[in-house]
């Protein structure tokens, strides 16, 4: 099994997202990028640790590729917006690459210049590309949030939508199990 971390703002819809797909064994939402061991949610979300909020997840590589995630990564999240993912603002919600080799950086750096050379997006991407250090598991009860707590507000309003949206452009990639 490979491992890449993203993050692309509240680690709820990363991971909501993710776990759909074919070849994705395990997404885990947790934290990354900071200078603080072992940090809480609670001390993340004052975007004073250092630590974005990501979805650390195992895939087979001969099911799905890094370079079909980071497809995913780059059209189910705003990378153009610094520290924000619509009404979550701070450097926790940042658009981050955290690759785990050089394969994954020079693919990630990549994927990106192309982005911006094809001009995708309106404004540049602003997604940090950043070697992997440390990562740390959220608590419990963050993990698979969307599938724990469907009729919750944000998961209506918010991360439905979105999985909406993702399933109709990404549907041959779907885990029809999941």
């Amino acid at each position: 099994m490979e491992v890449a971390t993203f993050g692309t703002g509240c680690f709820w819809c990363t991971e909501a997202v993710f776990q759909q797909l074919k070849g994705v064994t395990s997404v885990v939402s947790g934290y990354s990028g900071g200078h603080v061991e072992n940090p809480s949610y609670e001390e993340v979300t004052t975007g004073q640790t250092g630590h974005a909020e990501v979805c650390q997840i195992r895939f087979d590589e001969d099911i799905i590729s890094f370079e079909e995630l980071l497809e995913v990564f780059f059209n189910t999240h705003d990378p153009t917006t610094l520290n924000r993912q619509g009404n979550d603002i701070g450097p926790q919600y940042r658009s981050v690459i955290f690759y785990h080799n050089e394969a994954q950086r020079e693919i990630a750096e990549q994927i990106k210049n192309e982005l911006e050379e094809n001009k995708t997006f309106k404004k540049p991407i602003v997604t940090e590309i950043t070697a992997f250090s440390r990562f740390y598991p959220a608590e419990d009860y963050h993990q698979n949030y969307f599938k724990n707590n469907p009729n919750q507000g944000y998961c209506r309003y918010v991360i439905a939508p979105k999985l909406s949206k993702f399933e109709k452009v990404f549907k041959l990639k779907l885990d029809k199990t999941s």
